[in-house]
């Protein structure tokens, strides 16, 4: 699998002397595939049903909990704020702190039961950057920390939605597109129960948004 590289003035990492670390806490593409994150079966249903119940803007981050059968537990979005640098570790920071607002740890299993995913709304391409690579740190030592398996990071651009690292996406929705209902996002899904981030009416109400 091949990967694209998208140098930005807005995610370049600084070259002053703490910029050694802040590279450190950040994924390679290729770090990032040998790690065994799971697939999605459903990664439209999960973008469209994030996207519909958080409505992000660019810089916007959205953490999602799924149980084993892709049904969403738990979710919350936030803005990335513009005067963190672009390190891992802030980042891991960020959604920790989320994560423990909406939904209770399981460090007491022996193995994850839940997964999170990340969806991030931002400017440029599809191409690998290296803020994608701190977020996809920051989401892995997230997951750690709270008893989760680490899942899918999802991009979200004017260009549609993309999960690094294992080539699939769509042209829609879009970092521009208008967000579709959630009765919508839930109509479009298999019969059967609900899963992913349409979600069920009642794990929507239990979700938090921003």
């Amino acid at each position: 699998m091949t990967f694209g590289f998208a140098p930005s003035a807005a995610t370049s990492l600084s070259a002053s002397a703490g910029s050694v670390n802040n590279v450190a806490r950040m994924l390679e593409p290729a770090e990032w595939a040998a790690a065994g994150i799971p697939l999605l079966r459903s990664p439209r249903e999960v973008v469209s049903g994030l996207h519909s119940r958080h409505r992000p803007t660019p810089a916007t981050a959205v953490v999602a909990v799924l149980d084993h059968e892709e049904r969403l537990t738990a979710s919350a979005s936030f803005a990335r704020r513009s005067t963190v640098a672009t390190d891992g570790w802030e980042f891991r920071n960020a959604l920790l702190a989320h994560l423990r607002r909406v939904i209770p740890h399981d460090l007491r299993r022996r193995t994850p039961v839940r997964t999170a995913v990340l969806l991030y709304c931002r400017e440029g391409d599809e191409r690998w950057t290296e803020e994608d690579g701190a977020w996809m740190w920051g989401l892995r030592d997230a997951c750690t920390l709270h008893g989760l398996r680490c899942g899918a990071y999802i991009t979200l651009t004017r260009g549609g939605w993309q999960v690094l690292g294992e080539g699939r996406g769509g042209r829609r929705p879009t970092l521009l597109s208008t967000p579709s209902a959630l009765a919508d996002a839930s109509a479009d899904q298999a019969p059967g129960p609900l899963r992913t981030g349409g979600g069920a009416a009642e794990a929507l109400r239990r979700s938090a948004a921003r």
